[in-house]
């Protein structure tokens, strides 16, 4: 419908929710998107309480995460192709619904696969809720600085998220038991049902059909590949199972690029990449999401297992990391008109990359306040200006039919990245860990007593010290690599963005050439 005509289209409705402004609509997307996003650390603490009440062995355990992150990231792009099709508002219940029963289902949970089930069904109820979310944004708050607050918002609450997740889990885990983890999410997400249809009003229709073959092809293809790293932190680069995970990965994902570019509506419209800065903005958001995964994800090891806080201390510890990233993303919000988005893309991923390196100097001597709080705030601050400028270049120029499919691949970008990364830094933390152990028990077993060494013999596990100088090294290395990754996105920034004076004009709330 063009916009020139006197009857408003559903586009433009939805841009007035009714009787209370905007305010109450972006509270319900950003608390939707907190939920999902929290999700995939909040189970980062609990973890040690489920292995012993489900009996998960250690390798089992790991897939409790990547369980939730597989389904989501690989199931993103349909989650925002039907939001296009279906309607925005009208899925994005849908998936919050969903998201709440397998809660529910994780939390009832009585053995390993009923959890692991579990799990990737909440994944898939986040695929389906999160990238329509972000697609609310764009047809509720009107382009200028209305939507660049908008986003900002939601950035600061996708950026911050993890560490609020490490926060919540530290207190239920602490004061009631793991199940609460995924309890918690059925009353916050019953809410936000509830209040949607009174302050987001639905989006317009766009004919179209369902890549299922896309879906699936591109979703297979990526459990493969995490799956092959995950493989050769444990067994090694050798192994015949490993090789023949990337093998079938590559296989499967090159049939996934072939399907997009013959069907007639792809779940991955490939132009998009054709435009130089938002193929760039998913390169750089697949370095920083495993850069952020893995510092949440290390850093808890970490603080638990050598610096011996206790849950809730690990995750208050983390609790400065949201109001920083917060920080960030309130300054990019309000210099972005003024500067464009790439200087906050390359200083952001600088930040980053810094906090990164510093933290590779922690060792088993080090402290929180000495060691860690400073290079956890330098790193939240970049990451902050990073996602809020990420999120606008990936959505600038999109057609209206097609912003879902863009949040989509964006927030898939941002998952596969995550979980692509941090197989990888498993992987040199495994490299490290081995190296450094073997260097440890010899040291180990000249101070040992009898019942260490049979110890020892039975369980094949060092006993501190020793075990923390192993988990060190470890963690150093994998820090190593991340902040390697950075430096790619800081690289990317420079060479590949390009800010034209349409851009500015656009985030000023000018007129400039803009998607039809």
């Amino acid at each position: 419908m063009s916009s020139r005509q006197p009857t408003p289209s559903p586009q433009t409705t939805a841009r007035e929710p009714r009787g209370g402004g905007n305010a109450m609509a972006l509270l319900v997307i950003a608390s939707c998107q907190l939920m999902v996003v929290l999700d995939i650390t909040i189970v980062n603490i609990a973890l040690p309480d489920i292995q012993r009440s489900l009996d998960f062995s250690t390798t089992s355990l790991s897939w409790v995460v990547n369980a939730y992150t597989l389904t989501f990231g690989g199931l993103l792009l349909l989650g925002g192709r039907a939001g296009d099709i279906l309607g925005r508002r009208r899925v994005f219940i849908f998936g919050v619904l969903l998201f709440v029963l397998a809660s529910l289902l994780g939390g009832l949970a009585q053995n390993e696969a009923q959890l692991l089930g579990a799990r990737a069904l909440q994944g898939v109820g986040g695929a389906i809720a999160s990238p329509t979310s972000l697609a609310l944004i764009s047809t509720t708050f009107r382009e200028g600085p209305e939507r660049n607050r908008a986003f900002g918002v939601f950035a600061a609450v996708s950026a911050g998220g993890g560490a609020i997740g490490l926060l919540a889990g530290g207190v239920l885990v602490e004061w009631l038991n793991w199940r609460w983890v995924f309890f918690v999410n059925v009353p916050i997400g019953l809410l936000i049902v509830l209040a949607t249809p009174r302050w987001i009003r639905e989006s317009e229709r766009h004919p179209g059909h369902f890549d299922i073959t896309g879906a699936l092809t591109s979703t297979i293809g990526m459990v493969l590949l995490v799956y092959g790293f995950i493989r050769a932190a444990q067994d090694g680069w050798r192994d015949a199972l490993t090789l023949a995970s990337f093998a079938a990965a590559v296989v499967v994902l090159a049939g996934f690029i072939l399907i997009e570019r013959r069907s007639r509506q792809p779940i991955t419209p490939l132009h998009m990449f054709a435009d130089r800065n938002r193929a760039g903005t998913y390169g750089i958001m697949l370095c920083l999401a495993a850069a952020i995964f893995g510092m949440f994800f290390f850093l808890t090891l970490f603080v638990q297992n050598v610096l011996d806080f206790s849950p809730l201390a690990a995750g208050l510890a983390f609790l400065p990391v949201s109001a920083v990233i917060a920080v960030g993303a309130g300054l990019a919000s309000r210099f972005l008109p003024v500067y464009g988005p790439k200087p906050f893309m390359v200083v952001g991923a600088i930040l980053a990359a810094t906090g990164l390196a510093w933290l590779t100097l922690t060792d088993v001597h080090s402290t929180y306040a000495g060691s860690v709080l400073g290079p956890m705030l330098v790193f939240s601050l970049g990451m902050g200006m990073e996602f809020v400028s990420l999120t606008l270049m990936a959505l600038s120029d999109v057609r209206t039919q097609e912003t879902g499919a863009a949040s989509g691949l964006l927030n898939a970008t941002q998952q596969v990245g995550g979980s692509l990364g941090l197989s990888i830094l498993v992987t040199m933390f495994g490299t490290a860990s081995r190296n450094e152990a073997e260097n440890q028990i010899p040291q180990f077993l000249a101070q040992a007593t009898p019942a260490e060494r049979l110890r020892f013999q039975r369980t094949g596990e060092l006993p501190p010290p020793w075990a923390d100088e192993v988990l060190t090294a470890g963690v150093s290395a994998a820090f190593i690599m991340a902040a390697i990754f950075t430096v790619i996105a800081a690289l990317i920034a420079v060479l590949v963005i390009q800010v034209r004076p349409s851009d500015l004009e656009r985030l000023k709330g000018g007129v400039g050439p803009g998607p039809v």
